[in-house]
């Protein structure tokens, strides 16, 4: 899945507006116009379409988590340059206060079953015997299951 499919699947998801959409890439310190929201949200196919990088993807998911569960004390999160499947699932995980039987659950409203063991496994440092990366099917059946 690339950005611009989890940038439209939350935006969806969430029925967030371009107003509410830009505040979120504010509140964790990136401004951005209408034009570039709108050009992300585009089809692939179409001509004014852009790509979202990761970076600005990552502002994105910590300005949600920053809207649901509030700003902690201190600087603002520093947004990841590189984002994989992982990274984005734990931050939505962390956004929408979820523990692991409701990623199950809501994997399950999708017709997807995976295990305490197998979804763990996708939270765990990358260095770990463990860790497994999180491929594009679970991060779509999530946000479908959302």
């Amino acid at each position: 899945m690339n950005n611009n499919d989890i940038l439209r699947s939350i935006r969806y998801t969430f029925d967030f507006g371009d107003d509410k959409m830009m505040a979120l890439f504010g509140k964790a310190g990136l401004e951005v116009t209408r034009t570039e929201v709108c050009a992300w949200l585009k089809r692939d196919e179409d001509v004014d379409f852009k790509a979202i990088y990761d970076n600005q993807l990552a502002y994105f998911l910590n300005g949600f988590i920053i809207d649901k569960r509030g700003k902690k004390d201190g600087e603002l999160p520093v947004a990841e340059k590189k984002l994989n499947n992982n990274i984005v699932l734990r931050k939505l995980k962390i956004a929408l206060t979820l523990r692991d039987e409701d990623i199950i659950a809501i994997l399950q409203l999708a017709d997807f079953k995976l295990s305490k063991p197998e979804l763990s496994a996708f939270f765990r440092n990358p260095d770990q015997n463990q860790y497994r990366p999180c491929k594009d099917q679970i991060i779509r059946v999530f946000l479908q299951g959302l």
